[in-house]
Formats: C-alpha cells, sequence, structure tokens
C-alpha cells in the first residue's frame, strides 16, 4: 500500500510567502534598530546578540557572523535536544538578522548620542522588528532558543531561562563597559520586551465585562440596542448565599466602556462587574480570526 505524500497547494506557498517577508521585514527593522541605537551607544540587548556588540567592541568582529558562529552549537545542540522543527524554525529568522546587521551597519547613521534617547527609541524599534518575527513563526536564535533547551534539560521554565540569560549579559555590561552602559540596556530590554508583547498580544484597545446580576435580562437587551455589542448569557449560584444570578460576558471598545457602566448602574446599581483589557478580539464586530 503506498502512502501519499501531502500535496502542497497554492495557498501553502502563499502562506509560506508571506511568513518569509514579514521575517525579512522583521530582521530589517531589528537590524536597524541595533545599528542605529544599540552598537554605538554601547548599550547591549541581551542574550546572543548582546554578546555579538561586546565582541565587536573590544576586538572588531562584525556582528552579523559573531551572531551566526555564537548561534552554532546553540543549534546543534537543539537539534539533539529539541528536534529539527524548532530549529528549522530559527534557522531563516537567525540568518537572515546576521545578514541584515552587517549589511545595514555601513548605510545606517547613528541616530542619536543621548543614552535615554538609545535606550527607549533602541528598545522600541527591537520591539517592533522582533514581535514580527515571532509574529511570522520565527525567532532569531540565541537565548529564545537556548531557553528552550534549558527548559526541558534542567526543569526550568523558558522565561525564567531567558530572564537569566539575558541578566547575565546585562552583569557583564557592568564589567566590560560601565554600570551606566548596563541600566540603560537593562532599561532598553525592559521597552523591547513590553512591546514585543504588545506586537503579539495586541495593544488592548477592547475591554471585557464580566457582570453579575440579578438583572440579567434588562441589562441584556440594553447592552445589545444601545451598544450594539453582543452578549453571552451563563446562568449562575452565589456561593455564599445559593441565590442564582445570571452572568453576562460582554465585549466592547474603550470608548463604550463608559456607557457600559452607566447602564449597568442604571438598571442595577448592586450588581457585581469585572472589567479588563481584552488584548485580542477575534469575532463579529472585531476582527476576523486567522490561522495562526
Amino acid at each position: 500500500m503506498k502512502i501519499r505524500k501531502p500535496q502542497i497547494t497554492i495557498s501553502d506557498i502563499k502562506f509560506y510567502v508571506v511568513d518569509l517577508l514579514g521575517i525579512l521585514v522583521g530582521v530589517i527593522i531589528l537590524a536597524a534598530g541595533m545599528n542605529m541605537f544599540m552598537v554605538p551607544n554601547m548599550l547591549v540587548p541581551g542574550g546572543v546578540s548582546g554578546l555579538s556588540v561586546f565582541l565587536y567592541h573590544l576586538i572588531g568582529t562584525p556582528i552579523g557572523i559573531t551572531i551566526i558562529l555564537l548561534n552554532i552549537p546553540i543549534f546543534v545542540a537543539g537539534y539533539l535536544i529539541l528536534g529539527s522543527r524548532i530549529v528549522a524554525q530559527s534557522l531563516v529568522g537567525t540568518f537572515l538578522f546576521s545578514l541584515a546587521v552587517d549589511i545595514s551597519a555601513p548605510l545606517l547613521p547613528q541616530a542619536t548620542d543621548d543614552l535615554l534617547l538609545a535606550a527607549v527609541y533602541g528598545g522600541v524599534v527591537m520591539g517592533i522588528g522582533v514581535g514580527l518575527v515571532f509574529r511570522f513563526r520565527s525567532s532569531t536564535g540565541g537565548t529564545s532558543l537556548l531557553s528552550l533547551i534549558l527548559a526541558k534539560t534542567s526543569g526550568i521554565s523558558p522565561g525564567q531561562a531567558l530572564f537569566f540569560g539575558d541578566l547575565t549579559v546585562l552583569a557583564l555590561a557592568v564589567f566590560i563597559f560601565s554600570s551606566e552602559a548596563a541600566m540603560y540596556s537593562a532599561l532598553a530590554l525592559f521597552v523591547s520586551i513590553k512591546v514585543v508583547d504588545a506586537i503579539l498580544e495586541g495593544i488592548g484597545l477592547a475591554k471585557q465585562a464580566i457582570i453579575i446580576t440579578g438583572s440579567g435580562a434588562a441589562i441584556n437587551d440594553r447592552l445589545i440596542s444601545e451598544l450594539g455589542r453582543g452578549v453571552t448569557r451563563i446562568e449562575g449560584h452565589g456561593g455564599y448565599t445559593g441565590e442564582g444570578r445570571e452572568v453576562l460576558l460582554c465585549v466592547v471598545t474603550r470608548q463604550q466602556t463608559a456607557t457600559l457602566k452607566n447602564i449597568i448602574y442604571e438598571v442595577d446599581p448592586s450588581a457585581f462587574v469585572i472589567i479588563g483589557n481584552a488584548t485580542e478580539v477575534h469575532g463579529e464586530g472585531f476582527k476576523k480570526m486567522q490561522q495562526n
């Protein structure tokens, strides 16, 4: 019995081409952040990129080539421990990033020599680049891949491994550059992480409301008629009193939050309400769900 090999369709090719273009844009932005803000001001972005900046300033080795050389043992270990799939996803991003850093270095000017501006804007630009690379299912290797290896071999979480890896590089900055450079580098890393989170999870333009009330029908009707938003109604019971309560779940835009609270207050001032940020909302009235 012959086993059929999966057919690659036109849609699959388009999918991978879009991914490749997204990764390429991401690494170009990331390289710009490195060469315009971080490298000329002796700020280290953490991880393998940070070690490459150290070596560039100490002995003059090109950053891109150093990134590739430092990543070789990490990729070998990743292949042996994690398997080929995860390594293959990171190879493309790492190679393109290394290439973009060295090609763009002589072409891009230093944006500023103010360390605070370099840390903030460098963190923003690099965060956008990393976020795009992650968004299109790749990475730039380094400590992100190393953290997965350590998580599997030592039992610590990937987040902890990544944190301690970046912390080690920042500690080296104190001895190799200065404590001031290390502090500004830490600021850049913090800004970068926040921007990456915003790109991957959204910037919280929507609000989700959980409403526990005895007047579910009345609130439901007004939310639908006045805000034009769908409502999910769930039957519930008080854990202490045992009394029946209705739980309403609704997602609105930030601009509609005040109206939402006014409606609840007017119908049931004693309702228990939880309102929080919804970082991603997919479905009718918001953006459509896409393959991730």
